[in-house]
């Protein structure tokens, strides 16, 4: 019998696990822009200590594994900015980027007030793009990351999270 994967609010000692994973989930990005600097590769784990501590941030787990993870926090405008989406590359296409997802809009919505939600993509992460356009998001404009990775901005009012919960 298998495990399945569960989803639930990080804890402080998640903090090395979700380190480890961001690290691995995001060598596939560095190779797609020739950018092996990017964000979250250079995060260091005290930061990402600090936004488990500070953020909104849930993983996903099978059985003591952090397999995912996301993190998001509300912004001054009420936007809710959701970042470092990450699933395990044995599992990804199974549905647990989208789980995530909708665990930090709900958590964003419900117990943080946001009024929309924001992320960023690289430009050419098409698979990314792709899971957050089926999930309800719409390119809203672009920027440009701290790494120089060109982004695109895509946005989704809570409405629109409310209409699929």
């Amino acid at each position: 019998m298998g495990m399945s994967v569960t989803i639930s609010v990080a804890t402080e000692q998640d903090a090395e696990q979700i380190f480890r994973l961001q690290y691995l989930c995001f060598q596939s990005e560095a190779a797609l822009y020739g950018n092996y600097r990017i964000d979250p590769l250079v995060q260091s784990l005290e930061s990402v200590r600090s936004e488990v501590g500070a953020d909104c941030v849930y993983v996903a787990r099978l059985g003591e594994e952090v397999v995912g993870s996301v993190r998001g926090t509300v912004t001054e405008d009420g936007a809710a900015a959701i970042g470092k989406l990450c699933v395990h590359p044995r599992l990804q296409g199974h549905g647990i980027g989208a789980r995530l997802l909708h665990a930090a809009e709900a958590a964003l919505a419900e117990e943080r007030g946001a009024k929309k939600f924001r992320l960023h993509t690289g430009h050419r992460s098409e698979g990314n793009l792709r899971l957050y356009r089926r999930v309800g998001y719409e390119t809203v404009g672009t920027s440009q990351g701290d790494d120089g990775v060109p982004m695109i901005v895509l946005e989704k009012p809570v409405e629109a999270y409310v209409a699929t919960a």
